[in-house]
């Protein structure tokens, strides 16, 4: 359980937060409540919880209703009574759990590359999304426990938990993928393999020094600005894939300068 706040702070804070968040409850009212552990596990969590699962399972843009109102102020009683603890671990477990869920869900995709990258783009673009949902409902617990007492955020540290949880277990797979999808074509929709690479590198812009031609294609500056030096390294590796091309059995040379003259049928008016 937490160590009780200074009693005038908590008491200035609870006003403040019971102007803005909810008008309607008579100011100072919530310091004389009181809230049990049963009141916690049977009322206020459930609902919360409730809340989160409804946000990480909805389709971007199809909103599910949620009172953010009556979630907020959940969230404001439970840190005002001492709960923001209990509060942010079983937040943590319960999207530790949504995301173990997600990641066996992916391992049975392993096998078929391209079905399993345009899933594990859209399991990272729905959480990322829910996250912009989630996230605000926490804002006071984020605001006096997150940020005061742990000296993090709460929003990074839920991106954190998707990263050790998901990617860091399949980066290695969903790069190999994207690579094949590239020598494909529209074997990925082109806007998902964008989006996937967007979001990976919003994650860490580590994971573009594994296969940093892979997230060139999306991501301007990848690799470090050309010098002088390395120009002549540059045309010889153009006059090599020039070769290379031409030595293929289908590569067709159109005569430029046959192509390029006009008879004088076409010179006349």
């Amino acid at each position: 359980m937490d160590e009780p706040m200074d009693e005038a702070a908590s008491e200035a804070e609870a006003a403040q937060w019971n102007q803005q968040q909810n008008p309607l409850l008579r100011p100072g009212s919530m310091v004389l409540m009181t809230i049990s552990m049963e009141d916690y596990e049977t009322q206020y969590w459930p609902k919360l919880e409730q809340a989160i699962s409804q946000l990480l399972t909805q389709t971007p843009g199809h909103c599910i209703p949620i009172s953010y109102e009556q979630m907020y102020s959940c969230v404001y009683k439970c840190v005002c009574k001492q709960f923001s603890e209990r509060l942010y671990q079983d937040v943590i477990e319960h999207m530790s759990r949504h995301l173990a869920t997600l990641s066996q869900e992916l391992q049975a995709l392993t096998d078929t590359p391209f079905r399993f990258l345009d899933r594990f783009a859209s399991i990272m673009n729905q959480y990322l999304t829910a996250l912009g949902g989630i996230v605000p409902i926490f804002n006071y617990m984020n605001r006096f426990y997150v940020e005061t007492k742990l000296k993090t955020d709460l929003n990074e540290e839920l991106r954190k938990l998707f990263q050790t949880t998901v990617v860091d277990t399949y980066i290695s797979l969903v790069l190999t993928a994207l690579e094949e999808a590239h020598s494909t074509p529209f074997s990925v929709p082109p806007a998902t393999m964008s989006s996937l690479v967007k979001n990976l590198y919003s994650l860490s812009p580590d994971y573009a020094n594994i296969k940093p031609h892979v997230f060139s294609v999306y991501i301007p500056n990848i690799y470090p600005p050309t010098s002088a030096g390395q120009l002549e390294e540059y045309m010889r590796e153009t006059q090599l894939i020039q070769q290379q091309i031409k030595s293929r059995p289908d590569f067709q040379s159109l005569d430029n300068s046959n192509s390029r003259k006009r008879t004088q049928d076409d010179l006349s008016v």
